[in-house]
């Protein structure tokens, strides 16, 4: 198996910051993907590309909110689910058998709203975390 070189940095190259002007640029290299303050140094200053990570702060508010109606969501499903399987327990009542029938679509229609909802929060947020 053969490793890869690795070029070996040997040279110092000192740069004198103002105590703003390093608060600044440790900043900006904290919103990057490079792992140290030198290894954003370098990027810059050889002009290499240099990833930017970016947060929308509405987005994640937008996405906060939606995994709890997400979870609220899942919750009102299931105790709707449990209602009507009681429902069809109690079938010595013929009217309460009668609505557990007729209620039966919209318990369907009800879960696949949801179940669609949910698959579309995931993706939306299986896009948004890879951002």
């Amino acid at each position: 198996m053969m490793r890869k070189n690795k070029s070996v940095r040997d040279r110092w190259l000192t740069v004198r910051l103002s105590e703003e002007e390093e608060k600044k640029v440790t900043t900006l290299a904290s919103k990057t993907t490079a792992p140290s303050l030198s290894e954003y140094a370098r990027y810059t200053l050889l002009r290499e590309p240099v990833i930017v990570l970016f947060r929308n702060q509405s987005a994640d508010d937008f996405l906060t909110e939606m995994l709890l109606l997400k979870k609220e969501l899942h919750a009102i499903g299931n105790n709707f689910n449990q209602a009507v399987h009681r429902l069809h327990t109690l079938d010595h009542d013929p009217q309460v058998k009668v609505w557990a029938e007729r209620y039966e679509p919209l318990l369907h229609s009800f879960n696949q709203k949801t179940k669609e909802i949910q698959d579309k929060l995931q993706q939306i947020y299986q896009q948004w975390s890879q951002e």
